[in-house]
């Protein structure tokens, strides 16, 4: 067997595989001898059946099988050798050769890889990211605090007890209003940190392979255009995967799993918070972040949060967070 490396850019090869008769010919013996062990037609003991049957009926899927056994050895083999650092999955190039599946020939096979870029990224403390603070205007609260004069001016209507003061009222707007806006402008700052070390990266990525993969890897649930589209939001998230592991790297971090652990229980009381069931007893917390832990999905969205956790307070310690305050409407406008 031979595989030829050819160099398109910096981030896409071509891999060309030939693969003789002899090299798979031993895999399909043997994959006809299983089937022949356990296939059953009818005239024939189980066991009995001729093996030229078997091969006028299972022949081919045998054949294919065994090449694709062989091919994804040698893809493997040459990828480890190499080193390369692929990005998803080797893709059939457009310059495959027809293929005709007949045992006893060679077969020649070409396909598309996607490299990761290195990345390599300081942080610094002169890179300086604005940190916000929104200043929250009258104008701002003012149809909250109409709404809930509205809703407790109906409650004294009905009888109701419950009834709070203005002053009050203006008083739990405030405060609603500045959680608010603290819990967005964390969001914020968590975006702008991503977005400036992505930038600094000068992360480049094999788009137009990617964009393959992803129409392939979700097995034409998303069509040309929809990929189109959202491209620019993968390839952004995409790049900052790439930043943060590189940190994780150069800093030496790992999630172990008393991290995923921690993370899982966090993201259970939010949960059950978000349904507003407040003061959940730690066994229940703890039986839903073990049932989230049998998930391979689950895990593995757990394992990025920690690895974002990990690595954005080590940013946050390291460069300048610059104070800005900012009114509620030029936030919203960023």
């Amino acid at each position: 067997m031979k595989v030829k490396e050819k160099k398109i850019d910096d981030l896409n090869r071509e891999l060309t595989i030939e693969v003789a008769a002899a090299d798979y010919a031993e895999i399909e013996k043997k994959k006809l001898a299983d089937r022949r062990r356990t296939a059953e037609f009818k005239g024939f003991r189980k066991g009995m059946v001729p093996a030229s049957l078997i091969k006028r009926v299972y022949g081919e899927q045998a054949l294919v099988e065994s090449v694709n056994q062989v091919i994804g050895q040698a893809l493997d083999k040459h990828i480890n050798d190499k080193k390369l650092h692929i990005l998803g999955e080797p893709l059939a190039s457009a310059n495959q050769p027809e293929l005709t599946w007949e045992s006893g020939q060679d077969f020649t096979f070409v396909f598309d890889l996607g490299l990761a870029p290195e990345v390599n990224v300081e942080v610094e403390k002169a890179d300086t990211v604005p940190s916000y603070t929104v200043t929250v205007a009258a104008k701002d609260k003012a149809p909250m605090i109409d709404s809930m004069k509205k809703y407790y001016a109906e409650h004294k209507e009905e009888g109701k007890e419950e009834t709070k003061s203005d002053e009050d009222i203006e008083k739990e707007v405030s405060e609603r209003l500045k959680n608010q806006y603290e819990s967005e402008a964390q969001w914020r700052l968590t975006k702008d940190i991503r977005d400036f070390f992505v930038k600094k990266a000068d992360v480049k990525l094999p788009e137009e392979f990617l964009k393959r993969w992803l129409i392939e890897a979700n097995n034409g649930k998303l069509s040309k255009e929809d990929v189109e589209k959202d491209f620019p939001g993968f390839a952004e998230d995409f790049k900052w995967q790439l930043v943060r592991g590189s940190l994780m790297q150069k800093w030496g971090f790992k999630v172990e799993e008393k991290d995923l652990h921690e993370q899982a229980e966090a993201f259970a009381r939010y949960q059950y918070a978000m349904y507003g069931i407040g003061n959940v007893p730690d066994e229940m917390v703890k039986e839903m972040a073990v049932n989230m832990l049998q998930d391979q999905k689950q895990i593995d969205r757990l394992v990025e949060q920690v690895e974002d956790r990990k690595v954005l307070d080590k940013i946050k310690e390291t460069i300048t967070l610059k104070p800005t305050k900012i009114t509620a409407a030029k936030f919203r406008e960023l």
